[in-house]
């Protein structure tokens, strides 16, 4: 091979590097990144990190679809009752939404034996729960639910859990995507760029 079939040949070859680099460099930018979030639990506390994160990742401009399933489902229901407990769950602080900011620092540490002797616990916690979000300006689940329905996140429901506890879909808000089974969701969480499970 000649000195100038080489040059030839590493002229190409560097032309066709950088080519391919632009090519995948504008494919990357035309992409639209996709988020999938399975939701399996209805409690207050646990409404709020796929809602978060669904609001934000579509405020970034991204494809988002939450899929409630089993207890999370109540998270779509017109009348929202949702309840916090933390029996069972050492890692959630009992802290006073008010008084000195003294008491309010203390984490109280009560046992499990008291929580789930105590009539009206759930109902007290439920309450501290709102009310220290309340004072911090965290959203509510309603609003944050909202602003997931204005940014177009796609918020589905699962028909064989609808099935299998009976509900009636008239209890439910009218902004629901689509009612489908795992067949269906799969292959949209197949195909996104991220997919979280909580």
């Amino acid at each position: 091979m000649t000195k100038n079939n080489e040059l030839d040949r590493d002229i190409f070859n560097q032309w066709f590097n950088e080519e391919a680099l632009k090519r995948e460099e504008e494919i990357k930018n035309s992409h639209t990144p996709s988020l999938t979030i399975i939701a399996t639990q209805g409690a207050l506390d646990k409404a709020y990190p796929p809602l978060i994160l669904g609001s934000t990742a579509a405020a970034l401009g991204w494809d988002v679809t939450i899929f409630y399933t089993f207890y999370a489902l109540d998270i779509l229901k017109k009348n929202l009752s949702l309840k916090v407990s933390p029996l069972g769950n050492p890692a959630m602080p009992m802290k006073m939404p008010f008084g000195p900011n003294w008491l309010r620092d203390i984490d109280w540490e009560v046992p499990n034996l008291v929580m789930s002797n105590m009539p009206g616990f759930e109902k007290t916690a439920t309450s501290m729960m709102e009310s220290t979000m309340k004072q911090h300006g965290v959203a509510s689940v309603e609003e944050l639910r909202d602003l997931c329905i204005e940014a177009d996140v796609k918020l589905v429901a699962c028909q064989m859990t609808v099935d299998l506890f009976g509900h009636n879909k008239e209890d439910f808000i009218s902004e629901i995507s689509d009612w489908i089974g795992a067949a269906s969701y799969l292959p949209v969480a197949r195909d996104s760029d991220v997919s979280l499970f909580m």
